[in-house]
């Protein structure tokens, strides 16, 4: 075998790397660059902080919540201990929160049993509130508007209620005619019943009350 032969054939035997091998090492590189990998991260956390805060703006307030029966309250919303979020939420909704010395706001999504509020249902609130000068009692629909009905009513005001001869009381909500304090219904969908009372002795402690001192939540009944 010749010199050239032997060429030849060392030639042929010798690997010859793929051309697509570097540039694809190259585009993996650029892909997965300590750069690129630092922007996807923080684009990832912005997204993700920016969606959960989103989500916790739609609903009530995270943090700081006190249960007292079916009814709900945030007695910190009023002072300036009022967290981030609940603050964030306070101005979306635009609502003013009660200060510590002025009373104390309630909500309530479900009944005493536990059972979500329905529009297609009725039910008696009654027969006690706590001490207060003044209390007032309005239903909200799902979108958070005060319910609308011919009757052009959403609440109460203790002002305005009829009472028995002790003193105890019963508001009737339902999408039926009902006798006495009766708050019409929109007949479907959630709704949300807000309570305010107003200047009660002892605010400041107002919130440990036992459910005993709140107005109970009965659903009497559902459908036509």
């Amino acid at each position: 075998m010749n010199a050239q032969s032997r060429t030849v054939e060392a030639a042929a035997s010798t690997p010859v790397a793929s051309p697509l091998r570097p540039r694809r090492r190259g585009l993996l590189d650029r892909l997965f660059s300590p750069f690129t990998m630092t922007v996807y991260a923080l684009a990832l956390g912005l997204g993700l902080g920016l969606g959960s805060a989103y989500e916790v703006m739609r609903g009530e307030y995270p943090f700081g919540a006190a249960r007292i029966g079916p009814w709900h309250t945030w007695p910190d919303l009023g002072s300036g201990r009022a967290d981030p979020y609940a603050r964030a939420i306070l101005a979306k909704r635009g609502d003013i929160p009660l200060a510590l010395g002025e009373g104390l706001a309630l909500r309530a999504t479900q009944d005493s049993k536990g059972q979500p509020l329905d529009a297609a249902c009725t039910y008696r609130i009654g027969a006690l509130m706590p001490p207060t000068r003044l209390w007032t009692l309005a239903a909200y629909d799902g979108a958070g508007q005060p319910v609308q009905s011919e009757l052009r009513r959403s609440g109460f005001t203790s002002a305005e209620l009829l009472r028995n001869p002790d003193d105890t009381f019963a508001v009737v909500l339902s999408p039926l005619l009902q006798p006495g304090n009766w708050l019409k219904l929109p007949g479907s969908g959630p709704f949300t019943l807000s309570l305010r009372l107003y200047d009660m002795p002892g605010v400041a402690g107002a919130w440990k009350l036992g459910a005993e001192a709140m107005p109970s939540i009965e659903r009497l009944e559902c459908g036509a």
